[in-house]
């Protein structure tokens, strides 16, 4: 591992461990034991986005992962938990990443709405079966809850920029082995990955699992991360059932065509792969 490897990984470690404590660009130059002034340019080039930025989008993220799964009724406790002192400074921030106010994001009713999106439209969830290829993958794993997978991703990002492999890496996949019902959000598993080609050899520090071939009901979603429980929930309440299939046992997975680093939350667009035996 590189020293700056070594050192995006320490920083990235430093601030999952604890996003919503008050995180200056100086106290992160520091964790990563390099001046200010050469630090922030280090990042950018490797992260491909500035670590203001960066810790902005986990902190949103969380937020908007709370406000989905829980809907809690003190937004004030919910700020200051990712690291704004006061509502008004959290929902300026949240907006500005969302398109709405997190009141909003939380009061879209009731439970998640299967068949409308942040903006009360009408939208569809396309299922379509596929034969899925053997997919080869390289990644980390992750232990905890599945929304804090990008801790994982962090690390892995960090690695493939360090050792110059952007190009020749993705898409990525996330594996999720644990059901959420059963198993404790402590001890959930998941694997951070991207897609490698068959000839490349495995980079030290990473993992490598195969994703094997076969038929897979695959949804598209459109959306924020934070609302993909609405195509789980779609996809085993509604499209299940009634479809006449049986799952393979193989682990669910997501492939994202798109990326937080560029594209609006609204805009991301997530496929969750559902293994399934032949018919």
């Amino acid at each position: 591992m590189s020293a700056v490897e070594r050192r995006l990984r320490r920083v990235i470690d430093h601030v999952h461990a604890d996003p919503g404590r008050a995180h200056s660009l100086d106290d992160l130059a520091d964790v990563a034991a390099m001046s200010r002034f050469h630090w922030h340019r280090v990042w950018r080039q490797h992260m491909g986005e500035t670590q203001a930025v960066w810790l902005r989008r986990i902190r949103m993220h969380m937020a908007a992962s709370e406000l989905a799964r829980s809907r809690p009724d003190d937004l004030g406790e919910l700020a200051r938990r990712v690291g704004y002192p006061d509502v008004d400074s959290f929902a300026r921030a949240f907006a500005a990443q969302y398109g709405m106010t997190p009141r909003r994001f939380r009061d879209r009713g009731g439970p998640l709405p299967l068949l409308s999106d942040m903006r009360g439209e009408t939208m569809a969830y396309p299922v379509e079966i596929r034969d899925i290829p053997v997919r080869r993958l390289f990644g980390l794993p992750h232990i905890g809850a599945y929304y804090r997978i990008a801790e994982a991703y962090d690390r892995l990002g960090a690695t493939v920029a360090a050792r110059d492999l952007t190009q020749v890496l993705g898409p990525m996949i996330a594996i999720f082995y644990d059901d959420i019902n059963t198993v404790p959000e402590a001890e959930l598993t998941s694997f951070a990955a991207l897609v490698a080609q068959n000839d490349m050899p495995l980079p030290e520090g990473l993992e490598e699992r195969r994703l094997p071939p076969g038929p897979a009901a695959v949804l598209t979603f459109r959306g924020p991360y934070a609302d993909l429980p609405q195509g789980y929930d779609h996809l085993f309440r509604t499209w299940f059932p009634a479809s006449g299939r049986e799952p393979s046992g193989e682990a669910l997975y997501e492939l994202y065509l798109n990326t937080p680093l560029d594209t609006a939350p609204e805009d991301l667009v997530t496929e969750i792969h559902f293994p399934l035996k032949p018919a």
